[in-house]
């Protein structure tokens, strides 16, 4: 008896995606990103400000030049801080957040970094969820972190990664 395989098990072409710095000029594309995905979004200025500081900031472009997503992060020492990191909504569960942390950590180990540190929401589950599947273990919690609205303000679960 033979077993058709499933569109899963065939090779199927995924999309190519391209790693490069971020610039100036990518800017617009990423504040679209960045104010669709997230409550309380980074300004343009904190990005130009992050740039400037020399930062490691990378973005990545699907093979149709879009900007799929994008990643800061911070060196310090012998740890790094990853500050931001963003998928586009279309491409979310399509291994870009994957391709974005694997770079991160390859930044990082090229840096001599022993480990990368993270903020996250509690109440973004989705990201939690794929931190702790990629290695990240809960370190703290940041009270009252973030912005939450109404004068209100939400915890941050702090993450870390050894390298």
């Amino acid at each position: 008896m033979s077993v058709m395989p499933s569109s899963i098990d065939r090779d199927e072409p995924k999309p190519a995606y391209s790693l490069a710095r971020m610039q100036v000029d990518d800017l617009p594309e990423v504040m679209t990103i960045e104010n669709d995905v997230y409550p309380f979004p980074w300004t343009h200025g904190n990005f130009l400000d992050s740039l400037y500081s020399g930062y490691e900031i990378w973005i990545v472009r699907d093979s149709a030049e879009a900007l799929a997503g994008y990643l800061l992060l911070m060196l310090s020492v012998d740890e790094a801080h990853l500050l931001n990191i963003a998928v586009r909504r279309d491409l979310h569960g399509q291994g870009v957040g994957r391709l974005l942390l694997d770079h991160a950590v390859s930044l990082a180990r090229g840096k001599d970094m022993q480990s990368i540190l993270l903020e996250v929401r509690p109440s973004n589950e989705r990201a939690v969820n794929v931190y702790e599947r990629y290695g990240f273990a809960g370190i703290g919690v940041r009270r009252g972190y973030y912005p939450a609205g109404a004068s209100r303000r939400e915890d941050a679960i702090v993450m870390r990664l050894s390298l």
